[in-house]
């Protein structure tokens, strides 16, 4: 694009460009593999389980009965209709269908073709060993989410982060958590890679975020990574499925204690709620949802309009020594 042209550009436009360049880059961060894609196996294997409870509860069975004598243990069986787990063989599927009474060979076969997707490795498999625990499932469930509601308090929402601010915090743990510098790249690699979901062309994640004056103003790495930062936060909110909103510490609003992240999904399937910690555990009850949707809505009442995002991370730019 000549020069001209590209200065008559919306402001916006330029800087919705700018996104989409740098995710191009960050997708040589886990080369080789099939990124971002929407329903991975994560997705599938929730689907599985959804449709097994439903085939089992329609039998009127406990779970300890549809397990006996299949080879494998309730608490197994558990794992995988709520989506956690996957049964190895195609035997033990075969098996439930025949104990389910599911004797139409297409609905088998669309039962087995879902199982059978829910085995693909996904795009982090060779970082798992480096993931903290649960962590690995989250991801899966974040590629695969429709939408995301998020609150933090502490630092920059992950899907937000410059691969600069991410390796600082990480370089930072390294001599506490006595890591290795390969630990720090691997996880940098990982934080980059999940930033696809919202930057990809195709059906990219809706994200709202509420993050707390404090996570903005905690420093990370230095005041040129934090100005980086910043400019990037505010490119993101450039995008039209991006949305952040700044809760200022001078308001007397409501404030959650923990970083949650609520995610919605297609399909039929149940939100879940993460709880953004060290456990990185999650939950599809309907109470959890409920409660951490009407937190999130009061804080983002409370915030600042998206509009001033922007502005408000000049300022702090404009502060930095």
């Amino acid at each position: 694009m000549p020069p001209l042209q590209q200065r008559l550009l919306p402001p916006e436009q330029e800087m919705a460009d700018s996104v989409r360049q740098r995710a191009e880059a960050v997708q040589g961060h886990v080369e080789g593999t099939e990124m971002a894609a929407r329903r991975g196996a994560t997705f599938r294997r929730r689907e599985l389980g959804k449709e097994l409870r439903r085939l089992r509860e329609k039998n009127g069975l406990t779970i300890l009965e549809a397990a006996e004598g299949l080879g494998f243990s309730d608490a197994k069986l558990s794992r995988v209709e709520t989506g956690n787990n996957s049964l190895p063989r195609v035997a033990d599927i075969e098996a439930l269908l025949d104990r389910y009474g599911v004797t139409d060979i297409d609905d088998r076969e669309t039962l087995l073709a879902l199982h059978r997707e829910s085995r693909t490795s996904d795009w982090w498999r060779p970082y798992r060993s480096v993931m903290p625990s649960g962590l690995h499932t989250y991801v899966g469930l974040e590629m695969d989410a429709r939408a995301m509601r998020a609150w933090n308090a502490q630092v920059v929402f992950g899907l937000l982060q410059t691969e600069n601010y991410a390796r600082a915090m990480f370089m930072t743990a390294k001599p506490v958590e006595e890591t290795t510098t390969a630990f720090v790249e691997d996880n940098t690699r990982v934080r980059m890679g999940r930033q696809q979901v919202i930057t990809r062309r195709d059906d990219p994640l809706e994200l709202r975020v509420v993050l707390d004056e404090s996570a903005l103003r905690r420093i990370i790495g230095g005041p040129e990574i934090m100005r980086e930062q910043y400019e990037a936060v505010a490119e993101l909110c450039s995008l039209d499925n991006v949305t952040v909103q700044v809760l200022p510490q001078s308001l007397a609003t409501y404030r959650a204690e923990d970083n949650f992240i609520v995610l919605d999904f297609d399909g039929g399937l149940d939100s879940v709620v993460a709880l953004d910690n060290s456990t990185n555990s999650y939950t599809d009850k309907k109470g959890e949802v409920w409660k951490h949707n009407r937190r999130f809505d009061a804080m983002r009442e409370g915030a600042l309009p998206p509009t001033e995002t922007p502005r408000f991370l000049k300022e702090l730019a404009r502060e930095l020594v």
